[in-house]
């Protein structure tokens, strides 16, 4: 009997770029739901006079990719709702990243854009793309920082300061290490530190480390500014 390495969908990230100029990534913030390309395989009756026991005989012909959605919180006027919106009409190349490092790369039309809003639940937005060609799944790659850390608080002694470790494509799990002056503390490795009377006059920063089963990348916080009593 082995354990299940089963798995959900928290940490996976969508990116998307120009096709005929992948150059910038776009991080599609907030994506609560994705449902990646499903294929579709036609056939074509092959029947002929001596097909065997009088039984139709099919081979198979041409594949349809499918449909790529995902479905998001809806901020109006944010940069991914203005993203969406104007990739109307412009073919993208979109990255699916799981949290255990593989990749998901397919190109795609987007085709719909819904923004239906109730008074009782948290507005959504759902963009449809008709995916074209062969997607393209990937071994596990090294997690990448989308978006960096940020410490939250004031840099004061013996008031607390959170991490917020940012958005990761790839990356599974998470190691902290505080920084004074950019020496590590020691057992400083969670996600919230306390200056001491020690840390007057230094600056506070973080790394952060991103893992999956196979690779590790770091990121580090901008710093606060200097510790006061």
């Amino acid at each position: 009997m082995t354990d299940t390495e089963a798995g959900i969908g928290y940490g996976i990230s969508v990116e998307m770029t120009d096709a005929d100029n992948p150059v910038t990534w776009f991080f599609i913030k907030e994506a609560k739901n994705t449902n990646p390309p499903n294929e579709t395989t036609e056939t074509a009756d092959a029947t002929h006079m001596q097909s065997p026991n009088k039984t139709r005989e099919f081979i198979d012909t041409l594949t349809d990719p499918g449909e790529f959605s995902i479905e998001m919180n809806y901020v109006p006027g944010s940069a991914t709702d203005i993203y969406l919106r104007a990739s109307k009409g412009k073919r993208k190349l979109v990255r699916v990243t799981y949290a255990n490092g593989c990749q998901l790369l397919f190109r795609g039309v987007r085709t719909g854009y819904e923004t239906p809003a109730t008074m009782d639940s948290v507005m959504t937005a759902t963009a449809t793309f008709k995916v074209s060609g062969e997607p393209t799944l990937t071994a596990p790659t090294a997690p990448r920082n989308l978006i960096a850390p940020v410490i939250d608080g004031v840099a004061k002694v013996g008031s607390p300061l959170t991490v917020d470790w940012g958005a990761w494509a790839g990356a599974s799990d998470f190691e902290f290490q505080w920084q004074a002056a950019g020496t590590d503390i020691v057992g400083a490795t969670g996600t919230s530190y306390v200056p001491v009377t020690g840390d007057i006059g230094d600056i506070i920063t973080v790394e952060v480390t991103g893992a999956n089963d196979d690779f590790s990348t770091m990121a580090e916080s901008a710093a606060t500014a200097a510790v006061v009593a």
